[in-house]
């Protein structure tokens, strides 16, 4: 959808789905590390906890390609206007063709992890190529367009092919902490900045126009750019402090129990002496 809703859709679910993470990974980290505390029911729960993702993934692929075939002014499934001789709506297939590629994933993250048909990195690689597809077709999606306009989407460009160059490391380097909240970091990225797309090209509320071809508004564009990143890197930290706070102070209210259970062992070995 060429509108403020077409890029709000999409980085809300990127948003949620860079914050879930940047949750996820820290606590699962801090869980390996503590295998003795954490141990009992984890690995068994973070699977679920992945099946649960593919789905949701799988659904959100799903909204966001009925919105964009059957808004009032979307395609509707046609991909080809006889009448007109031309091809119909074609930002629309683009943005749907997206979505289609991370319902695949959503869908492979769920047989991954509920059988044994494929490999566990096949979860990964899927998710690196639906990440990779969608920066390709929006590296084709601005051309002829105005300067801030091509910038603005270009921008984003970085975040994409990064966060599928780091998946895809990630199917060899599975569980690598360093690698996963730069992931985290990246989405959140991408979530922040497609609402940013949609406040410059299509201010919401009749608010006044950005001039497309002013080199001033280029530059703040790409600080902005660098600002909305720091902003993800400090979420990944301050997620990661308090995951690891509460995953620490569990380890100590589990420490003296451990004690208790020590001692009333050793005591029941003395009695049977």
């Amino acid at each position: 959808m060429a509108n403020f809703k077409g890029h709000a859709l999409p980085g809300s679910f990127f948003l949620i789905f860079g914050l879930w993470w940047s949750v996820k990974y820290p606590l699962k980290y801090a869980c390996k590390k503590n295998k003795k505390v954490f141990s009992i029911g984890s690995k068994t729960g973070f699977q679920q906890i992945e099946v649960i993702e593919g789905a949701v993934k799988a659904a959100f692929a799903l909204i966001g390609m009925l919105a964009e075939q059957f808004v009032p002014d979307g395609p509707h499934l046609k991909l080809y206007n006889y009448e007109e001789q031309q091809w119909d709506h074609l930002m629309n297939w683009q943005h749907s063709t997206m979505y289609f590629f991370y319902g695949i994933s959503g869908v492979v993250d769920i047989i991954t992890h509920t059988t044994k048909a494929v490999p566990v990195a096949m979860d990964r690689l899927m998710l690196a190529i639906a990440v990779f597809i969608e920066g390709f077709l929006f590296y084709y999606h601005v051309h002829g367009r105005a300067m801030l306009d091509i910038h603005i989407h270009l921008l984003l460009l970085f975040a994409v092919f990064g966060g599928s160059l780091c998946i895809f490391m990630e199917v060899f380097l599975r569980g690598n902490i360093i690698l996963e909240l730069f992931r985290s970091s990246l989405c959140i990225l991408q979530g922040s900045w497609f609402w940013q797309i949609g406040f410059v090209l299509y201010p919401p509320g009749g608010g006044p126009e950005w001039n497309q071809m002013d080199h001033g508004n280029m530059l703040f564009i790409t600080m902005c750019y660098c600002w909305h990143y720091a902003f993800a890197l400090l979420i990944v930290a301050v997620n990661f402090g308090i995951v690891t706070w509460v995953v620490q102070s569990k380890l100590k209210g589990a420490q003296p129990m451990e004690m208790e259970l020590l001692k009333s062992q050793e005591q029941e070995s003395e009695d049977d002496i």
